[in-house]
C-alpha cells in the first residue's frame, strides 16, 4: 500500500491511474478552482431584472433575467481539455468583511432581491400564521431532473415538443411554463454557441495537434446539447452543459445528476462494441467531469451534488455496468471532495461490484456511501412512489432518496429536533435550559400515570408540530411557485409538461416535503430510561426526575449514574432497541399522515449533515443520563456512549429496525480504527448490514491520531477528507464544533 502525505486522504493506488492528459488537467483545475473564481450571476440577474426587463410581466420579466444571467456567463477555455463549459457557484470566502463572506456588490443586489425573494415572503407569512418554535425554511433543491431526455433528443427536440405544448396550452400558468422554459432553452443554446465561436476563433490561431484539437471541439459543440447525442463524447458533454445550464436558474445545493452511469452507459456501451472508445477513454472522460464538477464547487464542500451508481431496471434487472465501475474507480484517483458518489448495491450485483464498494469504504478518503437496495426500494413503494419510479431512486444532495425527476424541489426543506419535543412534553412545554415557554403549557412528566400515557402525549405532540410545519411548508412553496418559477427545471420533472404547471406549483408527479428529524435515538433511549426507572422499577419518582432534568444532575450524580447504566438502543437489549423502533415508526408514521397543498407527505429524512452539535446545545439534560448539550447520535446509528458492546451488537441493533416507514431513507455512521479495518472485516460489516435489511452505511476510516493532529494544527492538513454525516468535507474548512463531534465519535476496533 502506498504511504499517504499527512495532507491526503486517500490511497489512489488503489484505484485506476489517471491519464498524463488527465493529471494536467487536474493540477490546473484544482488551481483555478482555489483562487479568487468570478460569479457573476446574481449580478448580472439583477441588471436584468431591475433594469432591462422590469416593465414586463412577472413571469415574462423572471425568466428573461435568468436567461439573461445564462447567456452573460463567460466563456471559459482551458488546455488539454477534452469538454467545454465551465461556471462557478460561489466565491472563496472572504475573510476581510465582518460577518459575511459576501462580495460588495453581491450584497447589494441582495439587498434588492429583498422585496421578491421568496424567504422573505415565506418569513412574513409565517410570522403571522405559524408559531416561533416551528417556523420551518422550506430550502429549495436537493433533486435530479430527467436531463436524459436532453440526450435523446437534443434542446432543439425538446423545445420543438414544448412549442408544440405552447399553441395547444389550455390557460394562462401553461402558456408561461412553455413559453418561460423556451426563453431559458433557447439561452441556453445562445451560451453554448458562443463556445462553438471561441473554439473556432481559437482553432484559427493554432497549429498542428492542438489545432485538431480545438476544432474537434468545436464539431462537437456544435451537435450537442443542441441535437441528440451519438457517441458517449457527446453523451458527457450533452449531459455537462444542461447541467451548467440549469444550475444558473436553479443553482442549489443537492442539485445532482443522480443517475449518471444508468443514463450514459448505452452511448458507451455502443461506442465500445463499434470499436469506436475504450473503457481508458470513457474512463479520462469521466475523470474530466468529475474535476469540472469540483472546479466549480471548490469553495463549498456542503453543496453536495451527488451522482449515484448501481441500482436496477425499472423491469427488476441490475442495471451495474462498466460505467459503474469507471465511476468509483474515477471519483477514488482524484482525492477531491467533488461530486459526492454513492452506490446502490443489491443482493445480486457481481462481486466485483461488490468489492469495488467495500475498496470505496476503506480507501476512498471517507466519501463513499452505500444504499440497501431492498430496504430503500420497499420505503419508496410503500410511501406511494411507483415501483418503476422507485427503481430511479437517487441521492437528491446528502442522502435524500427520491425518484430522479418527478419530486418538486422541496424535497429536502428542514430539520425537526424530536430529542427536543419529548424534553418539551416532560418538562409542560418549557425549555430545561432557561425554563422559558417553548410551546403551549401542557402537563408535565408527573401528570402521567402510566408510561403509555406519557408515550401518547408524546405522539400527540409530534402530530401538531408535524401538522404545523407542513402548512409552514405549504406556505414556503407557494412563495417559491409565486416568485422564483423553474421553467426550464420543471420541463425535465415529470408530469409538469403535462399538467402544464410549474414543479412547485402542482406540476411535480410526487408533492413530497423532505424533513431530518434529528434524535430519535436519543429520544428512544430517554424513553426507555424514563419507563425502567419511573415505571417499571420505580427507583425514582416523575417529580424527583424532573427535578433533576431541571438541575442538568447537579446534586443528582448517583441518580444520573444509576441512569445511565440502563440500556439502550446499540448493545442489543430487545427492550431497547424495540423502544428505538417505536419512536422511528412513530415518527415516520404521524409525518407521512400529514398532506400538504397539492395531497404529499411530509417525508422523513434520518441524518445529521453538520447540525449535530446545534440540535444538541438545543437539548437539556435526558432521562437516559446525558447532561445539557451532550451530543446526539448521527442519524440512526446507536449512539457513541451506547455502543458498549462492540460493532457486531450495534450493527444487530440498527439492522433490527424496520425502516420501510423511511420513504427519504435513515443514515448511519461507522467510523473504523484504521489500524483494525481491513478489507474482509469491512465487507463481513457492510454484507452483515445489508442482509440484515439497514438501509444506508457511511462512515469513517482515517486514524483518530491522525484527526486529533488536523484537530490541533488544521494547516498541516488541507486536504484531509471526512464524512460529515450525509456529506464529505476537507476536516479544516468545517466548524470547530463540527470538527469535535468527529472527533468524539467511537472508533470501532477489536
Amino acid at each position: 500500500m502506498a504511504t499517504l502525505l499527512a495532507t491526503e486522504t486517500v490511497d489512489v493506488a488503489q484505484f485506476a491511474p489517471l491519464a498524463e492528459r488527465v493529471q494536467r488537467f487536474k493540477e490546473a483545475s484544482i488551481a483555478r478552482g482555489a483562487g479568487d473564481v468570478a460569479v457573476p450571476r446574481e449580478i448580472n440577474l439583477t441588471h436584468a431584472f431591475f433594469e432591462l426587463y422590469a416593465d414586463l410581466p412577472y413571469w415574462e420579466r423572471y425568466a428573461r433575467s435568468v436567461a439573461w444571467a445564462l447567456e452573460a456567463e463567460e466563456v471559459r477555455l482551458f488546455p488539454d481539455e477534452a469538454l467545454v463549459g465551465m461556471l462557478y457557484q460561489m466565491p472563496r470566502p472572504r475573510t476581510d468583511v465582518p460577518g459575511t463572506d459576501a462580495p460588495a456588490a453581491a450584497r447589494a443586489a441582495a439587498a434588492l432581491w429583498e422585496f421578491w425573494a421568496p424567504w422573505t415572503r415565506t418569513r412574513q407569512r409565517q410570522e403571522a400564521e405559524i408559531e416561533p418554535y416551528l417556523r420551518v425554511g422550506g430550502a429549495p433543491g436537493h433533486i435530479g431532473w430527467r436531463w436524459d431526455r436532453i440526450l435523446q433528443l437534443g434542446i432543439a427536440g425538446h423545445m420543438a415538443d414544448l412549442q408544440a405544448r405552447l399553441e395547444t396550452a389550455r390557460d394562462d400558468k401553461a402558456r408561461q411554463l412553455y413559453q418561460g422554459a423556451l426563453i431559458l432553452w433557447e439561452a441556453a443554446l445562445r451560451w453554448n454557441d458562443r463556445h462553438v465561436t471561441a473554439l473556432r476563433a481559437a482553432a484559427n490561431g493554432a497549429s498542428g495537434a492542438e489545432r485538431d484539437r480545438l476544432q474537434a471541439l468545436a464539431a462537437l459543440c456544435e451537435r450537442v446539447p443542441r441535437d441528440p447525442a451519438r457517441s458517449f463524447h457527446e453523451a458527457v458533454q450533452s449531459h455537462y452543459m444542461q447541467h451548467l445550464a440549469m444550475m444558473i436558474e436553479s443553482p442549489y445545493g443537492g442539485n445532482g445528476p443522480g443517475r449518471l452511469d444508468y443514463f450514459l452507459w448505452p452511448y458507451l456501451e455502443r461506442d465500445l462494441a463499434a470499436g469506436r472508445t475504450t473503457l481508458e477513454q470513457a474512463k479520462a472522460l469521466i475523470d474530466e467531469l468529475f474535476l469540472r464538477y469540483h472546479e466549480r464547487l471548490h469553495h463549498g464542500d456542503g453543496w453536495v451534488e451527488a451522482v449515484m451508481v448501481g441500482g436496477s431496471h425499472p423491469d427488476g434487472r441490475s442495471s451495474v455496468n462498466p460505467l459503474s465501475h469507471i465511476v468509483i474507480e474515477s471519483i477514488g484517483s482524484l482525492n477531491i471532495t467533488h461530486p459526492s458518489v454513492y452506490a446502490r448495491v443489491r443482493p445480486d450485483d457481481p462481486a466485483d461490484y461488490v468489492d469495488l464498494n467495500v475498496r470505496y469504504l476503506l480507501h476512498g478518503g471517507n466519501r463513499a456511501q452505500v444504499y440497501n437496495e431492498d430496504a430503500c426500494l420497499g420505503a419508496l413503494t410503500r410511501s406511494g412512489v411507483s415501483v418503476e419510479d422507485a427503481t430511479m431512486f437517487m441521492a437528491g444532495g446528502c442522502m435524500e432518496i427520491s425518484a430522479q425527476g418527478t419530486n418538486s424541489d422541496s424535497n429536502f426543506s428542514c430539520t425537526h429536533n424530536v430529542a427536543k419535543t419529548l424534553e418539551l412534553v416532560l418538562n409542560g412545554g418549557a425549555d430545561l435550559r432557561d425554563g422559558q415557554q417553548v410551546i403551549a403549557a401542557r402537563p408535565d412528566l408527573t401528570a402521567y400515570a402510566t408510561f403509555e400515557a406519557l408515550f401518547a402525549a408524546f405522539e400527540d405532540e409530534l402530530e401538531r408540530e408535524y401538522a404545523v410545519m407542513t402548512r409552514a411548508l405549504d406556505i414556503a412553496s407557494e412563495s417559491y411557485a409565486e416568485v422564483r418559477p423553474c421553467y426550464m427545471l420543471s420541463s425535465l420533472i415529470l408530469d409538469c409538461l403535462q399538467r402544464g404547471r410549474e414543479q412547485q406549483d402542482g406540476g411535480a408527479r410526487y408533492h413530497y416535503y423532505g424533513f431530518a428529524p434529528l434524535g430519535i435515538t436519543a429520544a428512544a433511549d430517554a424513553l426507555t430510561a424514563i419507563r425502567i426507572a419511573v415505571y417499571e422499577q420505580g427507583f425514582v419518582s416523575a417529580d424527583e426526575l424532573l427535578a433533576a432534568l431541571r438541575a442538568d444532575y447537579v446534586g443528582y450524580q448517583p441518580l444520573r449514574e444509576r441512569l445511565s447504566r440502563l440500556p439502550k438502543y446499540g448493545i442489543e437489549d430487545p427492550s431497547a432497541d424495540g423502544m428505538c423502533n417505536r419512536v422511528l415508526n412513530s415518527v415516520c408514521r404521524i409525518a407521512t399522515a400529514q398532506r400538504n397543498r397539492w395531497g404529499g407527505q411530509l417525508r422523513p429524512m434520518v441524518f445529521n449533515f453538520v447540525w449535530t452539535p446545534a440540535a444538541s446545545a438545543q437539548l437539556g439534560a435526558r432521562a437516559d443520563g446525558s447532561r445539557a448539550g451532550e451530543m446526539i447520535g448521527q442519524g440512526m446509528t446507536p449512539h457513541s456512549a451506547a455502543m458498549t458492546n462492540g460493532i457486531t451488537a450495534a450493527l444487530n441493533s440498527c439492522t433490527g429496525l424496520d425502516y420501510a416507514c423511511v420513504s427519504g431513507g435513515a443514515t448511519t455512521m461507522w467510523d473504523m480504527d484504521a489500524d483494525w479495518i481491513n478489507a474482509d472485516l469491512l465487507k463481513a460489516l457492510l454484507l452483515a448490514f445489508l442482509q440484515g435489511g439497514g438501509m444506508i452505511f457511511q462512515g469513517n476510516m482515517t486514524s483518530v491520531r491522525q484527526l486529533e493532529d488536523a484537530y490541533a494544527h488544521p494547516e498541516r492538513y488541507p486536504n484531509l477528507i471526512v464524512r460529515v454525516g450525509g456529506f464529505s468535507a476537507r476536516f479544516a474548512t468545517l466548524d470547530r464544533a463540527v470538527q469535535k463531534e468527529i472527533l468524539e465519535r467511537r472508533r470501532h476496533s477489536g
